[in-house]
């Protein structure tokens, strides 16, 4: 075969009816494209190797990880399942485990006489800058049905708004001309915030008179049988220390995130709160809606502010002072759902945060204390503290939002079925039975929690290790009044015109990482994966891109 070349270009003769002429041009477009395929193809190799022998042992490990967090979560969920409905197809309400009897007074009993029947009661209501509630808290609190003389309301008052101020104080002093025993206190500063205020608050002469405190954050509104209906339990039972009622909502229909956060707190006090009331008589403080004897705050040492939690951290400590805590259901009291999701991620972080920075701090106290049994304390480090307050927070990110998508791209692991779908199945439908009304919700509720579980996942590792914002408290914000005049059923929020304020970068990276896993599943992938994926890629990007909870003109 004769080759011809001359400067331009080469020929190479075929057995066929025409040659085909090579350009230089052509040639080296060529070679770069068999160069840039033998590129890709020794990537590829060095992928799968560094895969293999790197990146699989880790997910591996992960997955194993996760797999055993869910298991213990899904036992403990099934646990407190089972115990909260016993409780109720048993009806054993708190009246029937410990003494109650209304408070009586005798017919023949002058005005004097019969106002000693009832003990002493501070009412506390810490605030700060809340213009929107608080006339609703204090206008509550000053309807209690309760004799004048023995009831002693207290508004403490944080607020840097001088307006504000002003407002809170013209109210105490419209209440005060009333008859009520109203007292406006303010401090010079806020140290401690709100654990702060309330310590500050018990040490007023007037309030040491008292034996039992009732706590009613600002946006609470309790009825006016609160305290005849509480009272009595710690009247007639001296080993109980707290009554809790249960947390009735004003705004649940306000938008999608407030129907989510009605269930996810529903759930929290008809399982969670009726559990720990039930068998171990320790629950968390909810801080608010709540009455304390005053002896077992003092005996397990008052008020502190080491953590954003102070109501869980006094809880804690009496509890190891052998107190009893009893949950009543039935006694509700109105207070607002956080509608915007600003304010809904800064309660969650300091919820979140606060709890696991109290587990850090108080484990060596629970175990050194010998004034509690070994199941108690079992009880208190490992289901209320560590499944509750770390593993369920951690595994929801890191399975279902990590470990899951990435598996996608590692096909040396695969995501076992009971893993991926059937325990979280069960952990979902344990937390619906209790609220089956809203059960058409729970599609939206496991995609919003998986997406908030970021945040709470950022937030108990910082509570842990107590770095970064482990201390930071910021008041959630309230609506009042605005949230029943200006109804807005909606379930996207309309997104303010500040581009800054609403984009969060975190969300929408994440969702472009779902979004390339889940069509990485789509074209490659043997599993159906890419659907859950791709769902929580689009919830991603929602709430990334602001369009949840409830818009709130700054005009």
């Amino acid at each position: 075969m004769e080759l011809s070349v001359n400067a331009s270009t080469f020929s190479i003769p075929f057995p066929f009816a025409f040659p085909i002429t090579f350009t230089p041009l052509r040639l080296g477009l060529g070679l770069r494209l068999r160069g840039m395929a033998l590129g890709l193809s020794q990537i590829e190799a060095i992928w799968r190797l560094v895969r293999r022998k790197a990146i699989a042992p880790l997910l591996r490990l992960a997955l194993i990880v996760c797999l055993a967090m869910s298991v213990l979560l899904l036992i403990d969920i099934a646990a407190m399942g089972a115990i909260s409905l016993a409780v109720k197809f048993l009806r054993r309400r708190p009246d029937k485990r410990y003494k109650w009897e209304p408070i009586t007074i005798t017919i023949s009993a002058d005005l004097e006489q019969a106002s000693l029947a009832f003990p002493t009661v501070l009412v506390q209501i810490p605030m700060y800058n809340e213009k929107e509630v608080y006339k609703l808290s204090i206008g509550a609190a000053c309807g209690l049905s309760w004799p004048s003389d023995r009831i002693f309301i207290q508004v403490l008052d944080d607020s840097t708004d001088p307006t504000v101020k002003d407002l809170v104080q013209l109210e105490c002093k419209i209440w005060a001309s009333k008859g009520k025993n109203i007292f406006y206190e303010v401090r010079d500063n806020r140290k401690g915030y709100k654990a702060g205020a309330l310590k500050k608050g018990m040490e007023y002469s007037y309030a040491q008179k008292c034996d039992f405190v009732a706590i009613f954050d600002a946006d609470f509104q309790p009825e006016s049988d609160f305290l005849m209906r509480t009272i009595p339990f710690l009247m007639h039972n001296p080993k109980i220390g707290l009554v809790q009622a249960r947390w009735q909502f004003v705004n649940p229909n306000e938008c999608l995130m407030t129907r989510i956060q009605r269930m996810t707190l529903d759930y929290h006090f008809k399982v969670e709160q009726e559990a720990g009331s039930s068998v171990f008589s320790f629950f968390g403080f909810n801080g608010t809606a709540g009455v304390w004897r005053i002896s077992a705050i003092n005996e397990a040492g008052g008020w502190k502010d080491r953590t954003t939690v102070e109501d869980m951290d006094l809880a804690v400590r009496a509890c190891l002072k052998g107190w009893q805590f009893v949950y009543v259901g039935d006694v509700k009291v109105k207070s607002e759902l956080p509608s915007t999701l600003k304010a809904y991620r800064n309660q969650q972080h300091r919820w979140t945060c606060g709890g696991a920075n109290l587990l850090r701090k108080m484990s060596k106290e629970i175990l050194a204390t010998r004034e509690v049994s070994i199941w108690r304390k079992v009880y208190l480090l490992y289901s209320f503290f560590f499944v509750r307050k770390v593993v369920a927070h951690l595994v929801t990110f890191f399975l279902y939002c990590v470990v899951v998508p990435v598996s996608v791209l590692v096909p040396e692991v695969s995501v076992p079925v009971w893993g991926v779908a059937y325990i979280p199945t069960t952990i979902t439908l344990l937390n619906a039975i209790r609220n089956p009304r809203l059960i058409h919700f729970i599609p939206f509720w496991i995609l919003f929690e998986n997406v908030m579980s970021m945040h709470r996942m950022k937030a108990t590792l910082i509570g842990l290790f107590e770095t970064g914002r482990v201390n930071e408290w910021v008041v959630t914000e309230k609506l009042g009044e605005a949230v029943s005049t200006k109804p807005e059923p909606q379930i996207l929020e309309k997104p303010s015109f500040r581009l800054r304020a609403r984009i969060k970068l975190s969300e929408i990276g994440f969702a472009v990482f779902l979004f390339f896993c889940a069509c990485c599943d789509l074209f490659y992938g043997g599993n159906y994966y890419f659907v859950y994926i791709y769902l929580q890629s689009i919830s991603f990007l929602v709430v990334g891109l602001g369009y949840v909870g409830k818009y709130v003109s700054n005009s």
